[in-house]
């Protein structure tokens, strides 16, 4: 009897170890098709066979150097952040469900061509693959990765147009049935803290007449928080050669260039999210809205979301509502309300991918008709020397009769979206006779001087854009550009003007020069004002005094015009009472003596780069090693920003966003590129490419870009196949 139990057992084993067996296989023999060779950056440049193959060593690349990373960005995206963190962000899991079930998420890639199944599988096999082989490495949540979770994360920016739904709002609703009054803004989405620092980026497009070579040129330097994008490049012999930046977990990509073309993405503010105010009653015992002479059934449905308390895994389970309009994610007053978003991941993913393959302006601009990138503008770049501009992509059509800025009426069919506009119909720039594109984030009616689109010619919510400091620190860079080189670029990149104060510090002067009762003590302090170039640099005192100023001037000063952007912190240096400006000086001036002893403090002893661990929620000590940088903030109109705070516990502030990928890029005959990276390519502290572009990144000392084969093999410090490094 114990023999034929035993043989039972053994039947049964070998039963389930096929599948296993095949899997583990079929990934050993799609890594043979795969070769990750690391340059002496640690920069993967991963070659497959197929374009499947090298994304299934992309995956597999990005997981060695960050999996952490890797995993919470689909940790949050499929809604199953409160497993990692709790409780509190159950409303951040309920408002990703409400926009895709996994039923959904499964259905879409069930529907997708094959050729992006092929990739979507790729992507899942590259993780889990890195997980088969680096058993010591432990998932906090994903202990397994699916071909569907693409389908969560199908733009380019991680968080993108849903972030603008406040979970707190889904909260009020689904857990209270209760209803907030709308922002200041006449609606209920988020908004960014005035106070915070500008997240975004920067892109400019150089044609050959600004050229020393007489190619375009592209300037790549997303704005985002540090570690938020490796640098990868990655290969096939099916077409692909895409160098620049991918988000965490994605499998294209984002912002970056191939050998014929460069595309680089900033955060729009076009209004392409919309509020539908439903008339919801029930009728039958069953829940009903209102549209047009119809009452039509409201889609109910549940969702079950687990979250960690403590060493325990427990449950909820909610209600999840929709109309046409799509999901209801608040109340106003006794209606609910619906937030309806782009949501089209497999054109999305579509789109995202092909991109990177593109040859020809004409194919680009075929591309951006899918018109799925919704939270983006697009600045680009070719080898045949053309340069381009799109403000935004994805806009829907809407009656001008209705102010969509607000909630409108669901039950009105005239409100409803009518379709989307075609490229042909939206805000773009083709080869301006300026010879020059940018766009900081800013209103693009200034992207090209005189030759910019003209406001009056579109709807209001094609361009809500205001003008930032750093658009205007743009244009008056690129109107004197001329013989660019690479480092000439990068030089511009990195001019250290400080348009933001050209009216605060000499309204400050005037206010103490003019004032009867000034504050003698002030003086030293107002003379090095006086005497200061607007330009920030590690050994500026002026700097750090401005910081100080404009800082606490933006916290304290009155704004009795509810002025905004440019527009305010100009009213400080020109309209506002000198014995404010005064009384505010002074108080920061104490400020920086207490956290430094003296005004007199040069700017890089305040403002610091720090890496300490490879932790996602980062932490900094005053008394550990730091370097001084004297990039400044974008809120001053900084070009090439350095996003720094007090952190708990610190008084020197140290740099958490801004520049953090940034490339040049030559579109020649061959492509030539350079690039920095902030801190390193690598997650892991005891990686040599953890720190080593740290100091390279303070001084702005860019490094070539190996894009060719035969460069990559001369810079090659590792070569391997996954699962194969020594």
């Amino acid at each position: 009897m114990k023999k034929l139990l035993f043989l039972l057992f053994i039947s049964i084993l070998y039963s389930c170890q096929p599948k296993a067996t095949d899997e583990v296989s079929q990934w050993e023999a799609q890594a043979e098709n795969v070769q990750i060779i690391r340059d002496d950056f640690g920069v993967p440049h991963i070659y497959g066979k197929t374009d499947a193959d090298a994304v299934f060593g992309l995956l597999y690349a990005q997981c060695e150097d960050d999996f952490a990373r890797v995993e919470r960005n689909y940790v949050w995206a499929t809604g199953r952040l409160a497993e990692m963190e709790g409780e509190d962000a159950l409303y951040s899991d309920l408002r990703a469900r409400l926009y895709m079930t996994v039923e959904e998420a499964k259905a879409a890639y069930d529907a997708s061509p094959k050729w992006l199944q092929e990739l979507c599988d790729a992507y899942a096999d590259g993780i889990n693959y890195y997980l088969h082989t680096h058993p010591e490495v432990q998932p906090k949540v994903l202990t397994r990765f699916e071909p569907w979770f693409p389908m969560f994360f199908s733009e380019g920016s991680i968080g993108g147009d849903i972030e603008s739904i406040s979970t707190r709002r889904v909260k009020s609703f689904y857990e209270n049935d209760q209803s907030l009054a709308l922002t200041e803004f006449g609606d209920g989405l988020t908004h960014p803290d005035p106070y915070e620092e500008p997240k975004g980026s920067n892109g400019f497009a150089i044609a050959g007449q600004h050229t020393a070579s007489g190619d375009a040129m592209l300037l790549i330097n997303p704005h985002t928080s540090f570690y938020f994008r490796p640098e990868v490049h990655v290969v096939s012999e099916e077409g692909l050669n895409a160098y620049g930046a991918v988000t965490w977990g994605q499998f294209f990509v984002y912002q970056g260039f191939n050998d014929r073309m460069g595309w680089m993405h900033t955060s729009t503010a076009v209004d392409f999210i919309d509020e539908f105010v439903e008339e919801v009653s029930e009728v039958d015992g069953k829940l009903k809205y209102k549209y047009g002479e119809e009452m039509r059934d409201v889609q109910v449905s549940e969702v079950t979301l687990k979250y960690k308390e403590g060493n325990e895994m427990k449950e909820r389970t909610f209600p999840m509502y929709r109309t046409h309009h799509g999901p209801v994610t608040h109340k106003l007053d006794d209606k609910w309300v619906v937030t309806k978003i782009n949501w089209d991941p497999v054109n999305a993913l579509t789109q995202s991918y092909t991109r990177t393959k593109l040859k020809t302006n004409e194919e680009f601009r075929k591309m951006m008709n899918i018109r799925t990138n919704s939270s983006n503008n697009t600045v680009y770049a070719d080898a045949d020397g053309n340069i381009a501009y799109y403000h935004g992509n994805f806009i829907p059509k809407r009656d001008p009769q209705f102010d969509y800025s607000k909630p409108v009426d669901g039950s009105n069919p005239a409100t409803d979206w009518q379709g989307k506009h075609t490229v042909d119909e939206v805000i773009t720039i083709f080869n301006p006779a300026n010879g020059w594109i940018q766009n900081c984030n800013s209103t693009p009616f200034t992207a090209a001087l005189e030759f910019s689109p003209k406001k009056e010619d579109y709807p209001v919510y094609m361009a809500p854009d205001e003008e930032n400091f750093r658009g205007v620190h743009a244009v008056k860079v690129l109107k004197e550009a001329k013989d660019l080189t690479l480092d000439g670029l990068i030089e511009l990149a990195y001019d250290p003007y400080l348009p933001a104060f050209e009216k605060l510090i000499p309204g400050l002067v005037e206010a103490y020069d003019k004032s009867a009762n000034k504050n003698a003590d002030l003086k030293p302090a107002i003379e090095v004002l006086r005497n200061w170039d607007l330009r920030t640099s590690k050994e500026s005192v002026a700097m750090s005094m401005a910081y100080y100023y404009g800082s606490l001037y933006s916290r304290m000063g009155k704004n009795p015009e509810r002025l905004s952007g440019n527009e305010r912190v100009d009213y400080y240096g020109t309209g506002s009472p000198y014995s404010e400006r005064l009384e505010i000086f002074e108080a920061s001036i104490k400020e920086l003596e207490a956290d430094f002893g003296t005004w007199n403090t040069p700017w890089g002893e305040i403002n610091r780069f720090q890496r300490l661990s490879g932790d996602i929620d980062l932490k900094y000590d005053d008394n550990k090693e730091s370097i001084a940088i004297g990039m400044a903030s974008a809120r001053w109109g900084a070009l090439a920003s350095f996003g720094a705070s007090k952190k708990p516990g610190t008084n020197r502030i140290y740099g958490s966003s801004g520049n953090s990928f940034v490339a040049v890029v030559e579109f020649g005959d061959k492509v030539k590129a350079k690039s920095i990276l902030a801190g390193g390519q690598s997650g892991d502290p005891a990686s040599p490419h953890f720190y080593d572009q740290a100091q390279r990144y303070a001084d702005a000392e860019f490094k070539d870009v190996a894009y060719y084969k035969e460069d990559v093999e001369a810079r090659a410090a590792e070569t391997y196949k996954p699962g194969k490094r020594k």
